[in-house]
């Protein structure tokens, strides 16, 4: 019985994708068919409405369901997170900064002394 509910639900869920399809094509279509005829703004609300049709569609199908389940359970657990404070923030982003200065002058300074030493080996001046 499962079974057989499941592939009903698969199926419909088929012809639910190919409507998504069907309305993200006609947009594009419509959109450069009617280019020359129909003001751009007439036009913009078209494809919005026919995308938001779209996306209505697609989130009636199970992976659509499931897709909003998981922005909901997403949304919640970026509630829980604990955000920095300001001040917290700037001290952290001058210690980088500060960090990433100290490192780029030990490896300009190592960059000139492998450059003479390699210059002084080969003979080859600089």
């Amino acid at each position: 019985m499962s079974t057989n509910t499941e592939n009903q639900r698969g199926s419909m869920d088929g012809l639910k994708w190919g409507l998504v399809v069907i309305l993200l094509a006609a947009s594009v279509v419509g959109n450069y068919y009617y280019s020359t005829e129909v003001s751009v703004l007439f036009r913009v609300i078209g494809v919005v409405i026919a995308v938001g049709l779209a996306f209505g569609v697609a989130m009636l199908t199970t992976k659509g369901k499931a897709t909003w389940t998981f922005a909901k359970e997403a949304r919640i657990e970026v509630r829980k997170v604990v955000w920095p404070t300001r001040q917290e923030t700037m001290q952290t982003t001058l210690m980088v900064l500060a960090v990433s200065a100290v490192v780029a002058l030990v490896l300009w300074g190592l960059d000139g002394v492998l450059v003479r030493a390699v210059s002084f080996i080969t003979g080859v001046s600089i």
